[in-house]
């Protein structure tokens, strides 16, 4: 009798339970360690998105949505344990948020057939589809990243770089690595001299560099920052008096914290950027009224607009097309991690799709294919208004050197396969 009380007690629970979501979105977060300034953003902005599509839409194509959240630290071990421990949930696609942790996974989402999307970051030559058949990263790549600074550079100089000196100050680590293959390239292409000055995590400890800096003097200083290494930079070309408006940045060195704590300092300051700024979107408006307003939001609120806030959201928007698009392909809403697959790769995002969602000129209209898993790689800037502490897009997003970047993801994936045993192809 005990037994069937037990019984029928758990059944009534269960029935006024919610139900179950069936479309399993994990978010590998970094809300502790030395990077959670950045790593909170992001999370905040990748769970609220998929939080007004239940609260709005009644989730994806009919099908409730669930964010399952797993801490990293940033750390390449515990990414992958939160990668092992949640794949099982039905993920249908990884979004790592690290390098280090994209490198690792490859291997496994590629056996396991789930799709991972390395928005920005990651290993670059991914964007070859006939090799990397489970690993996506548009819109853009370091590899644009690094072009994008350059063709920045070579419009705000006449377009000539000759003899002139480009610093690159980057995180001694994979990520920070990436741009240099790319930059090594350019510099022979367009006659100017680079020079690379690695930063030890977590990059408190820059003084060498920076006197470095002031010794040589070199024309402009690119920065491959992450977390407290950029609020120390921007302090140290200030504390040097580096010009701000020759300081530029990948996307990953341009977020609010970096600069705030520079103050007046700052002003000036760039960064490069596949997404655009602000809060001026009818999108975050509904966030406001579903989201924050309910209670439902992932952190305080207070985030909408910002710069890592803005590409956590944007992120999810990109992994909630790919699912509408698979349930399109595939003639049902109950989507499995290879049906997710599908939908990236068929992934079309135009202005006429983005305004629809309420975020007009977010980013740029892109196409994904077989091919192609990297987008067009067109990259913007921004620019750092200390009082009015507001980033602002002073570019258009524009084509980079696809002939350099090209040849450097045909060489780079061409030897993946060949190590890896990969016949390069369509599925």
């Amino acid at each position: 009798m005990k037994m069937k009380l037990t019984t029928l007690a758990l059944g009534a629970m269960m029935a006024a339970g919610p139900v179950m979501a069936d479309l399993v979105f994990p978010s590998l977060s970094y809300r502790t360690g030395p990077y959670a300034a950045g790593g909170i953003p992001f999370a905040d902005g990748y769970a609220d998105y998929f939080t007004l599509l239940n609260e709005r839409d009644g989730g994806i194509g009919g099908e409730m949505t669930k964010l399952v959240e797993c801490e990293t630290g940033y750390n390449t071990e515990k990414g992958v344990e939160c990668y092992e421990s949640t794949k099982g949930q039905g993920a249908l696609v990884y979004q790592p948020l690290s390098t280090g942790i994209t490198y690792q996974l490859i291997p496994k989402v590629t056996a396991d057939n789930i799709p991972m999307h390395t928005m920005g970051y990651g290993r670059t030559s991914a964007a070859n589809g006939e090799v990397f058949s489970n690993v996506f990263n548009y819109p853009a790549n370091y590899w644009n990243g690094a072009s994008g600074v350059v063709n920045y550079l070579l419009e705000s100089n006449g377009g000539d770089l000759k003899g002139k000196t480009i610093a690159l100050v980057f995180h001694n680590s994979a990520y920070g690595k990436e741009p240099i293959r790319t930059l090594e390239e350019l510099a022979t292409k367009h006659g100017f001299n680079l020079t690379t000055l690695p930063v030890d995590h977590p990059g408190q400890e820059q003084k060498s560099q920076w006197l470095q800096i002031r010794r040589e003097r070199p024309d402009f200083v690119v920065m491959w920052g992450w977390g407290v290494m950029n609020q120390v930079a921007i302090q140290e070309a200030a504390n040097i008096r580096f010009p701000m408006e020759n300081f530029i940045g990948v996307w990953w060195s341009g977020a609010e914290h970096d600069v705030l704590s520079a103050g007046a300092k700052a002003d000036g300051y760039k960064a490069v950027t596949f997404h655009n700024v602000g809060r001026d979107f009818p999108v975050f408006d509904d966030i406001q009224k579903y989201v924050v307003d309910t209670g439902k939001a992932a952190g305080a609120g207070d985030q909408i607009g910002n710069v890592l806030y803005n590409r956590g959201m944007y992120a999810a928007m990109l992994a909630a097309e790919a699912a509408k698009t698979a349930q399109g392909i595939h003639g049902t809403a109950d989507i499995t991690p290879a049906m997710m697959r599908d939908g990236m790769e068929a992934l079309v995002i135009d202005e006429a799709k983005m305004a629809g969602l309420g975020m007009p000129n977010f980013g740029p209209a892109f196409n994904v294919s077989c091919e192609n898993h990297g987008g067009p790689g067109l990259v913007g800037v921004t620019q750092w208004d200390a009082e009015s502490k507001t980033w602002s897009l002073i570019s258009d997003f524009a084509e980079t050197d696809g002939e350099v970047i090209g040849s450097l993801i045909d060489a780079d994936s061409s030897a993946y396969a060949s190590e890896n045993g990969i016949e390069p192809g369509c599925k």
